[in-house]
């Protein structure tokens, strides 16, 4: 299939949440956004709507699942619509997939909210889905569908590589234990070493205690994660790295959720510079956090997909300033 025939089949819509977000994915594909509304009802209720025809077409939903909870429930709606109107395909781009924390079952009579919201999404109608970075691996097997699974590493590596012209002084780090097979990765990748921190829990989003493992003396630390919420974890972990003797300590992050005062937090702790993607709104500009922009991957994603083409190697694009970009 030629890439004008492609396009010709593919729609691309947005929920409002991630309107910001879709505009770039949809100017980097060359594909307008089609055209949708939502109803806003006096007591809070909305209903979504697709004012394009989508009969026989592959239909792509771009929409992140942070809170509040209102905008996963948008997403099912738009997927609900789409499906009856006899789309050919729906397919989920879900940059951040809100609620991964809640993958297993921790204490007794929780539930598993990860695997409720696979449930809800695949009942719903999705045929596929593409996010990125899932809190835990393991959430893939919550679908009987397919799923593309991109990594933030695909933008971060390349501004790294530009950042350090010699890494041997370079250490990445892991937060907590739950992090170091994504340090090791970054570490292998750049052919660096890392160290970890351990951390110990009284409650949610609060450290009791926290322990360095591996020495950072004079070295360059990048702190690597997924999530950063309330930024507890990072800081502390940054600051302990720095009394340790590291010469820098910064800090790459892909959902940056940041809620309360993280943004406070961050600005005041050892972290010179902090790197996000916009899967998620920055909520506080500072002068220590730098946005690079997932918009290019998952265009070139959305792209094979509809070519039947492999995504496995879509690790590495070429740099373009602090983003990547895609030509078709």
């Amino acid at each position: 299939m030629s890439i004008t025939e492609q396009k010709d089949t593919t729609m691309l819509f947005s929920c409002r949440a991630s309107m910001y977000l879709a505009e770039e994915i949809a100017k980097i594909y060359e594909k307008p956004l089609s055209k949708s509304t939502c109803l806003q009802y006096a007591d809070g209720e909305f209903q979504p709507s697709l004012d394009e025809g989508v009969r026989g077409k592959d239909v792509f939903i771009i929409q992140s699942t942070f809170a509040p909870a209102d905008n996963i429930l948008e997403l099912l709606m738009m997927v609900d619509a789409a499906k009856r109107a006899s789309a050919k395909s729906i397919i989920a781009v879900i940059p951040y997939f809100g609620f991964a924390r809640q993958d297993r079952k921790d204490k007794p009579r929780v539930p598993i909210a990860a695997k409720l919201i696979t449930d809800l999404l695949q009942v719903a109608g999705i045929n596929r889905i593409i996010t990125m970075d899932l809190h835990a691996d393991q959430i893939q097997g919550f679908f009987n569908i397919p799923v593309d699974h991109l990594v933030a590493s695909s933008i971060f590596i390349p501004y790294l590589r530009g950042l350090y012209s010699n890494v041997d002084n370079v250490l990445f780090a892991s937060p907590d234990s739950g992090g170091v097979k994504r340090a090791n990765e970054y570490a292998k990748n750049l052919g660096t070493g890392f160290v970890m921190c351990y951390k110990h829990r009284e409650k949610p989003n609060a450290v009791a205690s926290m322990q360095l493992i591996g020495n950072v003396k004079d070295k360059d630390v990048i702190l690597v994660d997924d999530i950063v919420d309330t930024g507890n974890t990072l800081c502390k972990a940054a600051n302990l790295i720095k009394e340790e003797g590291a010469r820098s300590v910064k800090a790459m992050i892909t959902h940056p959720v940041l809620s309360g005062e993280a943004v406070e937090k961050i600005e005041n702790s050892a972290i010179e510079e902090l790197l996000i993607t916009n899967t998620i709104p920055l909520k506080k500009e500072s002068k220590k956090i730098k946005v690079l922009s997932v918009a290019p991957l998952f265009a070139e994603a959305i792209r094979r997909v509809e070519c039947c083409e492999s995504i496995a190697n879509l690790f590495e694009l070429s740099v373009k300033h602090v983003g990547l970009q895609t030509k078709f």
